[in-house]
């Protein structure tokens, strides 16, 4: 089945379009004055773990061009890392590193890449190459995340995700984005990883999305993206639903990682989610928002969220 026929299917079924993603939900519950405590990914950081929420350890800050032409001073201390701007999107401007050979640094996907390599991806990164806007950025040297073991089989190298939407403190839909070797290893729909839809009350996957098809398997793979039990699945609501408190904004997105040591842990926060999710749960955002909406205000916790938002599936 095509994109096209699956949003088609879905229209009986509360989707929710653009438009009204961004005019009932994100202009009305997302004050722009909360927007950097996402947009910048060092903030953000900064809030969760004040908050006492796992987050990948932050090795680094580079903010000026001087520091980026003195940046083994930063490197020589990690052989593994993820560099990233702190004011990027959808994965742009990201290189991650999982080792070193000598004098070079190697990527997931074996290609190797020298000093003066790094030097020039961080002076990009600062003048603004992959921010929001274009503007003057700075670049973060993060802890790489390595990922369990679980997702082998459904996902080609890189570090699948957990994309939960959450409104109001209530996780509405969730799905996982698993890396494909057309995505380069990333974990970004657009830039063609799988999204497959997660059974919000049990954790268990069916099915998904990658490149406007729906499918059924991992291109790669050809793993089975059916009836897939995504570990530690009440912990992982829980922990969306928690990022309601330090974050403010009342509609995001929620991306958490599987650290074969640690876990769930946070990656980052979106105030701008896509509705690709929507394709490939099959199911509807707008009826779900609906409910929720509906409910009488009331002081929950977290945990209280979680367990209304699945009684109303």
């Amino acid at each position: 089945m095509g994109l096209f026929e699956a949003w088609r299917t879905l229209k009986g079924a509360g989707v929710l379009g653009l438009n009204a993603r961004n005019g009932d939900y994100i202009s009305l519950y997302n004050p722009r004055r909360l927007y950097p405590r996402v947009d910048d990914k060092i903030l953000t950081k900064s809030l969760l773990t004040a908050a006492q929420m796992p987050v990948p350890e932050l090795y680094g800050i580079v903010s000026t061009q001087y520091e980026a032409a003195h940046l083994s001073h930063l490197l020589d201390k990690h052989d593994q890392f993820a560099l990233k701007p702190a004011h990027g999107a959808g994965g742009d401007g990201i290189m991650v590193i999982v080792g070193k050979r000598r004098d070079r640094w190697c990527k997931p996907d074996g290609r190797l890449v020298s000093l003066e390599d790094l030097e020039h991806q961080v002076s990009g990164i600062l003048s603004g190459m992959f921010s929001l806007g274009g503007h003057p950025d700075e670049a973060m040297l993060e802890a790489l995340v390595e990922f369990d073991p679980v997702f082998n089989q459904i996902a080609w190298q890189g570090v699948p995700d957990i994309r939960v939407i959450v409104f109001l403190g209530f996780p509405v839909m969730a799905m996982a984005r698993l890396p494909t070797q057309a995505s380069g290893g990333r974990a970004n729909l657009h830039q063609g990883a799988v999204g497959v839809g997660i059974d919000l009350t049990t954790g268990r996957t069916h099915g998904g999305v990658c490149a406007g098809e729906v499918i059924h398997e991992h291109p790669d793979t050809g793993a089975s993206l059916q009836d897939f039990q995504i570990p530690h699945w009440r912990a992982i609501l829980d922990m969306a639903a928690s990022c309601h408190e330090p974050i403010g904004l009342g509609y995001m997105g929620v991306d958490i990682v599987l650290d074969k040591n640690r876990g769930p842990v946070i990656l980052e926060l979106n105030a701008r989610p896509g509705l690709s999710i929507q394709v490939a749960n099959q199911a509807g955002l707008g009826l779900r928002l609906g409910q929720i909406e509906q409910l009488p205000e009331a002081e929950r916790t977290a945990a209280e969220r979680v367990e209304l938002a699945l009684s109303l599936l």
